[in-house]
């Protein structure tokens, strides 16, 4: 006779391939289909509503059969790595990326339009800590919190993230869907306020590359950064590069993607 532990796991496989693909994967035999209606339409329902709240772009951008198509396809086909409710848009965004490859009929700018709508969930749960850092005061004058930001190691938050996409990802909608993208990419910063507040704000080439400098090296002061900054850009004089590049690191602060500094050893 058969172990009814294996029959029990094998006719629960066979339920769970059912309700992910109906069409291609019969239900385990015995079981009347009303009943398995609830369940389908249950797991369903609860994946397009969650899937939609975490991107409504896409969903006005495709329309809502094409939408409910996409939706069916990753509820069938993607195998996630993580049980977490809060990781299925995650999950999504790795469905587009990994189908990207195939002979489908997705728009190129999919995936990135997709990653750009997850950042915002993806930055509120986030729940890294601080790195180690020392305040800069600014209630001193603007001169001397502009001289620490020099002198000492500026500290990017975990809370701000630089993101480069091939695609115009903050224009696309219903109305705008390109067939190519433009020749420069689209910089923006992403961070998150004390209050938990999301911002999304776009990014000059310069500013964004100061922030990989700054968030590449743990040793490398606010004044070797832009020297460093400057001799990529190709600044003749490097003296007034450093201080429009100080004001920067100011207004940097300021809006908390630099947390603080951290002294040089």
């Amino acid at each position: 006779m058969p172990d009814p532990s294996d029959t029990l796991r094998a006719q629960q496989f066979a339920l769970a391939r059912h309700l992910r693909d109906p069409e291609r994967h019969p239900p385990p035999p015995g079981i009347e289909d009303r009943r398995l209606a609830v369940y389908r339409n249950l797991f369903h329902d609860n994946i397009r509503s969650l899937l939609s709240g975490n991107f409504p772009v896409i969903r006005r951008t495709l329309g809502e059969d094409g939408w409910r198509a996409l939706v069916r396809e990753f509820f069938a086909r993607h195998r996630s790595r993580t049980p977490l409710f809060t990781e299925i848009g995650r999950e999504f965004v790795r469905f587009l990326e990994d189908r990207a490859g195939d002979a489908v009929d997705d728009p190129p700018w999919l995936p990135e339009l997709a990653h750009y709508e997850w950042v915002e969930l993806a930055l509120q749960i986030a729940g890294d800590e601080p790195p180690p850092h020392d305040t800069v005061d600014d209630a001193d004058a603007a001169a001397g919190s502009r001289q620490a930001l020099l002198d000492a190691v500026p500290v990017v938050s975990p809370l701000a993230w630089a993101l480069a996409y091939r695609w115009p990802v903050h224009r696309i909608g219903p109305r705008f869907r390109p067939l190519q993208p433009p020749a420069a990419p689209t910089l923006v910063l992403v961070r998150r306020d004390a209050d938990g507040t999301v911002r999304f704000s776009e990014l000059s080439p310069l500013v964004y590359r100061l922030l990989e400098i700054l968030g590449s090296s743990d040793a490398c002061s606010g004044r070797d950064c832009l020297r460093q900054l400057a001799a990529e850009a190709g600044a003749p004089d490097s003296e007034p590069f450093l201080a429009e590049g100080a004001a920067m690191l100011q207004r940097l602060h300021a809006e908390r993607t630099l947390l603080g500094i951290r002294r040089p050893t």
